[in-house]
């Protein structure tokens, strides 16, 4: 009769761990990295097996999967608080790696370049964040920062906020980015708004609204693109 092996009992350079030691990162699933994660399976599963599973749950997306939270990922047999965190935890982090380029060499010159840099940071999150990046004369980035963070729905906007840390940087633009975790591009009457808000404030200053971006899955919607700065 046929027995189901153990990672354990595999063939040791067929391990995950040992994969990863002896061949690098770049020879290993993204199930199997996500096995080295969680460590073990359940009775009826190896840690790469219920890992594949997790992984289909989310159509084999890393962008989809991490927009799962801890109480998604301890729905799966084998996977408890403690392992839900480490998964949760290991995405945050390549978000946050995708997200660390280096400023001071990012010139936008069309909203393609904004959107390329805000989708890393936004696409793939389950509730809206309000974000500005500050830019000098030659459209070249100072630094980015989030306004704020809200539900599915909506986020508050404070604008003196935003026009205290634009002084504070010396900055001569901005551009405005949102997300919408539905999918949906379209800008609201609430995002018209604010955006007309924002950039009537901000010309008392002598600081210019370039655009605002709707970053939503693998999509963006540019106001200024649409004629509507």
């Amino acid at each position: 009769m046929y027995k189901k092996l153990s990672i354990k009992e595999w063939a040791v350079e067929d391990r995950p761990r040992e994969k990863l030691i002896t061949k690098g990162t770049r020879s290993l699933s993204d199930a199997e990295l996500m096995a080295i994660l969680i460590g073990s399976g359940n009775v009826g599963e190896s840690a790469v097996e219920l890992s594949r599973r997790i992984l289909n749950s989310a159509n084999n997306d890393l962008n989809e999967l991490g927009k799962k939270q801890v109480s998604d990922f301890i729905k799966f047999k084998g996977i408890g608080e403690a392992k839900a965190v480490n998964i949760v935890a290991a995405l945050e982090l390549g978000r946050r790696r995708k997200d660390q380029m280096p400023l001071e060499k990012l010139t936008i010159t069309a909203s393609a370049d904004a959107a390329n840099y805000f989708r890393p940071l936004l696409e793939d999150l389950a509730v809206e964040e309000f974000w500005i990046l500050l830019l000098n004369r030659s459209n070249t980035v100072i630094d980015k920062f989030m306004v704020s963070q809200g539900g599915l729905t909506g986020t508050v906007i404070d604008v003196k906020i935003i026009l205290k840390t634009a002084l504070e940087k010396l900055a001569s633009a901005m551009i405005l980015c949102h997300n919408h975790p539905s999918g949906n591009t379209r800008p609201s009457e609430a995002d018209r708004n604010i955006t007309r808000k924002i950039k009537s404030a901000a010309e008392l200053m002598e600081i210019a609204v370039l655009d605002h971006l709707i970053i939503a899955h693998h999509q963006y919607f540019s106001f200024a693109d649409e004629g509507l700065m």
